[in-house]
């Protein structure tokens, strides 16, 4: 099966979610989207009522609707998105020097 251009690799996700349903649960629940093969969801920040998620999907899909739906379905909001990788080959980011003075080192 050839490999559309249009088709995302990954996909790196800032969500708010509240605790219920547990990271495990959403995790499995984002894996049943067609095309996605992967979900790693990693917790950074937890308060009383929600917790701030990193949402990384891998595979080859095309549907972010579908994950919206299934985020705010669960209680959740996207904050951001952080990373997309999409086509035929995933481009691996490399040092610059543009990268490495204006950090500041």
């Amino acid at each position: 099966m050839a490999t559309n251009a249009s088709e995302l690799r990954r996909v790196v996700l800032d969500v708010l979610k509240p605790h219920s349903p547990d990271i495990v649960s959403f995790a499995r629940e984002l894996s049943m989207i067609k095309g996605i093969e992967g979900v790693n969801i990693s917790v950074y920040e937890m308060d009383k009522e929600v917790e701030n998620v990193k949402v990384t999907l891998l595979g080859k899909f095309t549907d972010l609707e579908s994950v919206k739906e299934v985020i705010s379905s669960s209680g959740g909001t996207i904050h951001s998105i952080d990373e997309v990788v999409a086509g035929r080959r995933e481009v691996r980011e490399h040092e610059t020097l543009h990268d490495r003075f204006s950090h500041g080192v």
